[in-house]
């Protein structure tokens, strides 16, 4: 998690701990929620990866 929100549940990354989110993340599985404001990610995954992008932010790097 590299901003205040986890991009697993949404939820702000300091409240408990998230490894759960850590371990659905490890199975390249896209992030779901903005690190940087804690909103709902567009994603779309394809077959040769995923694109994701926050309508209020930029689009998430891999």
């Amino acid at each position: 998690m590299s901003g205040p929100y986890c991009d697993g549940c949404g939820r702000p990354a300091a409240d408990g701990d998230h490894a759960r989110c850590r371990a659905r993340r490890a199975a390249t599985d896209p992030p779901r929620w903005c690190t940087a404001c804690g909103r709902k990610l567009v994603v779309q995954v394809l077959p040769v990866g995923w694109t994701a992008r926050c309508l209020a932010c930029e689009p998430v790097s891999r």
